[in-house]
């Protein structure tokens, strides 16, 4: 037996997120059916995070056991064939047999994208959160510091969260615009509007966690709320002080870090 770690990018629309489903689609599901093949019998995926449902992902890490002999690029390739075109297999890597992708993994990296203001590229609407007006963008960046550290963050977690400490490490929380050029590509030419990227690194996140900052820092911007309202919010350990959970399609889990 061989354990494989595997990084993968997917579009996340048409998924009912990462872990396998009774009925959904999800990207679990749909990797192991390509692997089932090869393998002879099914072989358990093993995601460094479970993306929920909408949510894209540029570098998803797995881990698998096989005893397949296929050699890593051939494997590669194999699946790229046979999977759908909103997965695919970045690279394979041969690891140690104690590698465990969810729980050898130090940091993950999230990046949730927002087009504010003007118009938004119909090729972009899948990958952005449209704010409709400005955003303070000097503000926003002000507040995303705030939760930098370790606290508490169950102000920030799904309803009805079930885990054994709401504490989390974040080590990076930050919005930049992203340059012009580098989206004129897929926003074409006559870009109206600003895309803007918050990039958030930690040791591990909450249900929602991300997309219920961001709706709070998206308020800042907003003008409805303060950079300490942010530090209130999070003191308070109280979900409904927070605003309202930002949309999935902008988030994507951007990096995992061994």
């Amino acid at each position: 037996m061989r354990t494989l770690k595997l990084t993968i990018a997917y579009d996340g629309t048409d998924f009912a997120g990462w872990q396998r489903q009774a009925s959904d689609r999800t990207v679990q599901a749909t990797i192991e059916d390509c692997l089932l093949p090869i393998e002879g019998s099914r072989a358990i995926v093993i995601g460094a995070g479970r993306t929920d449902a909408g949510v894209h992902a540029a570098g998803q890490v797995a881990s698998v056991t096989l005893a397949a002999a296929i050699a890593a690029g051939d494997l590669r390739r194999a699946l790229n064939a046979t999977l759908p075109a909103d997965v695919r297999v970045l690279s394979i890597e041969e690891m140690s047999g104690t590698f465990n992708a969810q729980f050898a993994a130090k940091r993950k990296t999230y990046r949730y994208s927002i087009w504010s203001d003007g118009v938004v590229p119909p090729t972009l609407r899948r990958y952005v959160w449209h704010v409709a007006q400005p955003l303070d963008i000097a503000t926003m960046n002000a507040a995303a510091q705030v939760v930098v550290g370790s606290h508490d963050f169950s102000a920030f977690q799904a309803a009805g969260s079930d885990v054994v400490t709401s504490v989390r490490t974040i080590l990076e929380s930050s919005v930049a615009v992203v340059p012009v050029e580098s989206m004129t590509l897929m926003a074409g030419p006559q870009v109206d509007g600003i895309l803007l990227a918050y990039h958030i690194m930690g040791s591990g996140f909450l249900r929602h966690m991300v997309r219920n900052i961001v709706g709070t820092l998206v308020d800042i911007g907003r003008g409805r709320k303060t950079p300490d309202d942010m530090r209130r919010i999070l003191e308070s350990r109280n979900r409904t002080l927070a605003s309202a959970t930002a949309p999935p399609q902008g988030l994507s889990l951007w990096r995992v870090d061994y």
